[in-house]
């Protein structure tokens, strides 16, 4: 190669630092099913970190008594305007009202990011297991019922015990975050990142949010035998 070649190439442009993550602070989050504990713990956790939260229920009035309980400025109104005056949306509902809940929204949901955090599980005397919706997983279920949002999934692991415990103040886990645009991905991790403690971490693709969603199954077994609330931390990133 000659100089005058070597001066007409372009230089390549640095790889983006994966650590990067945007300013989430401004953003409205709404949680759906957020008076049950996986939701009010989320919902508990942004609010001390200084987001603004809209829990939502069916019921409006269920949802502002959450709300008032949890304080740091928590609001409670009905699933449908929780989802019109968010930004970002999670997903907490038990799964057997997963895809009617989301069929119903799908309007308020429109041109949202929705983060769903829903395990498919079934309990048998043998103790939890992993069930498979017929899209793959809750997280691909909410993608066919939401053509016109961007779904992720995240949120999944936390142990809702220690999220609603006053006396916890960090949540030492690592949130692993699977969508299909990295821009929304990194806005995921980002709020994951609000909560002292807590790392959000890409893991992948929606097609790989089964496994995801099924290792709750494991974190159950894990927490029977040694009582515990087990989290994940990802080795060597």
């Amino acid at each position: 190669m000659t100089s005058t070649d070597s001066a007409q190439t372009p230089a390549k442009a640095p790889a983006k630092d994966p650590w990067d993550l945007p300013d989430v602070s401004g953003l409205v989050v709404g949680v759906l099913g957020g008076t049950g504990p996986q939701g009010k713990g989320l919902a508990r956790r942004l609010a001390m970190a200084g987001q603004k939260v809209i829990i939502g229920s069916r019921a409006a009035e269920r949802a502002r008594a959450a709300a008032e309980e949890l304080g740091d400025g928590v609001e409670g109104a009905d699933n449908a305007e929780t989802a019109r005056r968010s930004d970002i949306v999670i997903v907490a509902v038990p799964w057997e009202g997963h895809g009617k809940t989301l069929e119903s929204l799908r309007a308020e949901l429109a041109g949202k990011l929705v983060v769903d955090c829903v395990n498919p599980l079934g309990f048998d005397k043998k103790g939890a297991y992993a069930l498979k919706p017929e899209e793959g997983s809750a997280a691909e279920q909410a993608a066919a019922l939401l053509p016109d949002s961007r779904v992720t999934a995240a949120f999944h692991h936390l142990s809702a015990v220690l999220l609603l415990d006053p006396e916890v103040e960090r949540i030492d886990t690592d949130v692993m975050v699977l969508g299909e645009d990295r821009a929304d991905v990194e806005t995921v991790q980002a709020l994951a990142g609000r909560i002292p403690g807590m790392r959000g971490v890409f893991a992948g693709r929606l097609r790989n949010a089964h496994q995801v969603e099924s290792l709750v199954a494991n974190l159950i077994s894990v927490n029977r035998r040694y009582k515990a609330h087990a989290g994940l931390r990802i080795t060597d990133v």
